[in-house]
């Protein structure tokens, strides 16, 4: 009776870990089709550039504004989405193959366990 339970604990825990690693692989396939998006807007982006080129006195106050070319922004705006997203493909195939080692791993257990079980009945 004892090892009947054992092997239906060792059943349920190998499942969910394969069902975890199936959701998880999932989820990273999703992130490589498509990544999360990059979520500065360019007017805010701007905006930095503008306020770290920006120097000041002691009292807080503007001494110069710096003269940024909008096209060059813009060309470093757009390359800094490129390698976010570029970035986050990255972190996906990552996870996606941790996440084969959590169906790999237990699949094997699960089925030879499986087999014990019809073998007792």
């Amino acid at each position: 009776m004892i090892r009947v339970v054992y092997y239906y604990v060792i059943l349920f825990m190998t499942l969910m870990m394969t069902i975890g690693g199936s959701v998880a692989a999932f989820m990273a396939i999703a992130d490589i089709v498509s990544p999360s998006s990059f979520y500065q807007t360019y007017s805010e982006y701007k905006e930095m550039k503008i306020a770290n080129k920006t120097k000041y006195d002691e009292s807080g106050k503007p001494i110069s504004q710096p003269e940024i070319d909008d096209d060059e922004l813009l060309a470093e705006y757009n390359t800094v989405v490129s390698q976010e997203k570029e970035r986050n493909r990255e972190m996906a195939w990552n996870t996606l193959i941790k996440s084969f080692g959590w169906i790999i791993i237990p699949l094997p257990i699960f089925i030879f366990y499986q087999r014990k079980v019809r073998h007792n009945e």
